[in-house]
């Protein structure tokens, strides 16, 4: 995905350290704001997964660093429910004054209560989601332990939060306890998604029930099974945010998509600190990215896994269109590609690395009841695929620099 970083200054003059994720090659269909959880900052490796599938559905997604969090200005221990609340609208209206305004709005465990408390002061959201949220701000107390006698009688006091140390301060309790989070979901009256993992040992999932039973329909819940309440694990947070965006589509007004930007086929992207790659082909997006034994955070097939998916594609459409041709009785088509660098046995230069060769296996498995001479002519065929073919001939590959 496009990122840009970047800092807005909230309503008390505080620079927010902020990111929007865009998606690869068009205009965005929607812009939408993510919440982190408590005490956690907007590069949570579970939100950058989240937005990032998000863009692969077209949204822009802007996540920031609540005051006193991460990269952003203030001290944590100024702030409250209620200061985050204020952080989130200033965000939104950065959105609409700078780009647009935003019609989804994300919340992750405290953020999540923040943002049903907040979207009622931002007019042009269209649709309202939240993961592993609680259904009351106070409900963030029990992480306080018994340091909570101290911060009344003291006035604060210092507590552990996931292995790192905050002051929180008597306001901030006093803060949490006023808030009537079931009247504003109650008044919320948008459409509304409620994620939960059942397994969370945080946010129990009886806050998930609460919160959907005083939200008004349109509503829908979606068990996050198996997730824990980070969503550290990959497979976990790139399926909330796949869900966010095609539920989110229901309900967001979308412009029209600019055509890919680009004169040719295709247009792929490789952003800073990472591997992963976004690739547009006409209306489509793919990623691509490396294994994580060689850094990268596997999130899409690597370079050599696109280059055997061509080819196995292409023979496997080849030899439909001939059978069909033919009408012969092929079923299916099942193609299994294996790629290796070898040494070429007559060579006779072993040290040298330039003496090895690419080797790809391919393996082609026909269902259906063919005789014998229509397998091995179907074999024959398969050598014939446009791929194959330009594999075997002479490439040239002329490379410029592109301004812009």
């Amino acid at each position: 995905m496009k990122t840009h970083r970047f800092s807005f200054l909230n309503r008390d003059g505080l620079a927010l350290s902020a990111i929007i994720d865009f998606p690869v090659g068009e205009k965005p269909r929607a812009f939408a704001i993510f919440a982190h959880c408590f005490t956690c900052g907007k590069n949570l490796k579970g939100e950058r997964n989240i937005s990032l599938a998000m863009t692969q559905e077209g949204l822009a997604v802007f996540r920031f660093d609540f005051t006193g969090i991460g990269e952003s200005e203030g001290e944590f221990s100024d702030t409250n429910f209620s200061t985050n609340v204020q952080d989130i609208v200033d965000a939104a209206n950065y959105l609409a004054e700078h780009y647009k305004a935003p019609q989804l709005i994300v919340g992750h465990s405290l953020g999540g209560a923040a943002v049903l408390y907040a979207a009622s002061f931002i007019p042009s959201l269209r649709a309202v989601a939240t993961i592993a949220a609680p259904a009351s701000p106070d409900h963030v107390q029990h992480l306080f332990g018994a340091m909570q006698q101290r911060i009344n009688t003291e006035g604060e006091a210092q507590v552990m939060i996931a292995g790192r140390p905050f002051t929180i301060r008597k306001h901030f309790l006093e803060d949490i306890k006023g808030v009537d989070l079931a009247e504003k979901i109650q008044e919320l009256k948008k459409p509304l998604l409620v994620m939960h993992s059942p397994q969370d040992q945080v946010v129990e999932i009886e806050n998930a029930k609460k919160i959907y039973l005083e939200a008004w329909h349109p509503k829908s819940f979606l068990s996050l099974d198996g997730a824990d309440h980070l969503l550290l694990r990959k497979a976990d947070s790139r399926y909330a945010g796949n869900m966010i965006a095609n539920w989110a589509s229901r309900y967001l007004e979308e412009e029209e998509k600019e055509p890919l930007l680009t004169d040719k086929q295709a247009v792929v992207r490789t952003g800073p600190g990472s591997y992963t790659t976004e690739i547009r082909t006409g209306k489509h997006n793919l990623l691509a990215d490396e294994p994580e034994r060689v850094g990268g955070d596997d999130l899409g097939p690597s370079p050599y896994d696109l280059l055997l998916a061509s080819l196995g594609t292409c023979t496997s459409m080849t030899l439909r269109m001939y059978a069909d041709r033919k009408k012969w009785p092929l079923q299916e088509v099942r193609v299994h590609l294996e790629h290796y660098k070898d040494y070429p046995e007559d060579a006779g230069h072993m040290d040298d690395p330039k003496s090895k060769l690419d080797h790809i296996e391919r393996e082609v498995e026909l269902e259906g009841p063919l005789d014998e001479e229509q397998r091995a002519r179907l074999l024959e065929i398969a050598d014939r695929c446009p791929v194959h073919r330009t594999l075997h001939s002479e490439i040239v590959v002329k490379t410029k620099l592109r301004e812009g």
